[in-house]
């Protein structure tokens, strides 16, 4: 029989941007305005390409279409990195990961 790897991995630690806690504070402020600004830049986008009709071509539906996958993308990575940030947490797990 060979030799086996019986490592369980159940938590990835998660590197920082700074460890800094007079740092935190102004990071998540930055990234909670970037955040919100792409959010409602890309609803924006959304909500004038669907009112106009002058808009409804094929060029402005797959540019909706991208506004909308870059608020599903940012909505998934950007809140996580926002709680680690608050509760100073560096773990994520497994699960967690997949989601």
């Amino acid at each position: 029989m060979g030799i086996q790897n019986y490592t369980d991995m159940s938590e990835f630690h998660l590197l920082g941007l700074s460890e800094d806690p007079n740092l935190q504070p102004i990071l998540f402020g930055l990234f909670l305005s970037m955040y919100l600004v792409t959010v409602c830049g890309n609803l924006l986008i959304i909500l004038a390409v669907s009112s106009d009709s002058h808009l409804h071509t094929p060029m402005y539906f797959f540019f909706s279409n991208l506004s909308l996958a870059d608020i599903g993308f940012n909505s998934t990575t950007v809140p996580k990195m926002l709680m680690n940030i608050q509760t100073h947490s560096s773990t994520i797990s497994y699960v967690g990961r997949l989601i």
